[in-house]
């Protein structure tokens, strides 16, 4: 399992900061065009739009492999260790739903209506570009689960995000 996740979050951190390094290069190559060789590149400034839908979408595959998603402190700090248990794991269940209905499902209907669709600039079909959709969607599926049996065997606390939450507050205080 740990294996699994640490793949994963290679993987995505490679994709998602390669994404942005690209986004990078390209809007200074949008720039250069425009201001200096007076000819504006209007594929790239479209590559970058949906270059930042993958990496957002990406990005987000890694904070809810973090658990980083919103959680409310205040409630989970009232509860006993049981009912913190619960509610992660009931939390886990209802991004897993979410996953699956909205981007996999979603996605996948999407992707396959924008096939015929070709984009103004690139000549590609749009369709290509949503893809981030049903696979940002599986890699949701395959996190939650992971998180689940880890939360289930205890390898993950309930608390873990609050403990950091707590900890980055006390950081700011003392600085």
């Amino acid at each position: 399992m740990n294996s699994l996740r640490k793949l994963l979050n290679q993987l995505l951190n490679i994709l998602a900061g390669g994404s942005f390094l690209a986004m990078v290069i390209l809007t200074c190559w949008q720039v250069l065009t425009r201001y200096v060789l007076k000819n504006p590149s209007s594929w790239s400034e479209e590559l970058v739009s949906y270059l930042f839908a993958w990496m957002a979408l990406l990005g987000s595959s890694l904070v809810v492999g973090e658990r980083g998603h919103m959680n409310i402190p205040l409630l989970m700090d009232r509860l006993n260790p049981d009912a913190r248990k619960c509610l992660a794991i009931f939390s886990e269940i209802v991004a897993f739903l979410f996953a699956g209905i909205i981007l996999v499902f979603g996605g996948v209907q999407i992707t396959s209506l924008a096939m015929g669709q070709m984009t103004s600039s690139l000549g590609i079909a749009i369709g290509f570009f949503y893809l981030v959709l049903p696979i940002s969607g599986i890699l949701n599926i395959i996190y939650t689960i992971l998180n689940i049996v880890e939360i289930l065997t205890e390898k993950i606390h309930s608390e873990s995000v609050n403990k950091t939450v707590q900890e980055t507050q006390k950081a700011k205080k003392e600085a």
